[in-house]
């Protein structure tokens, strides 16, 4: 796979993990940072393809990253998709995160399938950015439309009940 993925994470042990997952779905221009200042600056120099961010690291921590890379007019390349892997599945961070302006959210420990997944929507179906609330943003996807056939018996047997 022709990416160059950035991997922003502050735990060298992770960042190892991360490279393995990626080059095993065949991705092998994969580049890492540190912490989230070298982050930015690997993100201005390297120009990725898709950040793969951390959320727990020293400052910019991960949604203070983010919202640095969604600043259009201040930040070279606001639009790059990035993916929050992350240990915490509270609603409360998840909610965060996407209001922060992560393309995808992953918990650790992250398979290769579900990474693969991530990578392979982002590229198939990206969202265009918007500016929400006064924030940079990937589109929120669109509910669901599917809406079963009606059907008269069942509105019988709820009457009968």
């Amino acid at each position: 796979m022709s990416l160059r993925v950035l991997i922003v994470d502050d735990e060298a042990e992770m960042r190892r993990v991360t490279r393995a997952l990626l080059q095993s779905i065949g991705v092998t221009d994969v580049h890492e940072a540190k912490d989230g200042f070298s982050g930015l600056d690997a993100t201005c120099s390297l120009k990725p393809d898709i950040i793969l961010l951390d959320w727990e690291m020293p400052k910019p921590n991960g949604p203070e990253f983010v919202q640095i890379v969604r600043s259009p007019g201040q930040f070279p390349l606001p639009d790059v998709p990035i993916i929050m892997v992350t240990g915490s599945s509270e609603r409360s961070r998840v909610v965060e995160a996407i209001r922060s302006g992560i393309n995808e959210y992953l918990l650790k420990p992250v398979s290769t399938t579900a990474l693969l997944a991530r990578v392979v929507y982002i590229l198939t179906k990206p969202r265009r950015m918007v500016t929400l609330d006064n924030r940079y943003v990937p589109e929120p996807r669109t509910l669901s439309t599917y809406k079963p056939e009606y059907d008269p018996a069942f509105d019988e047997f709820l009457l009968n009940r």
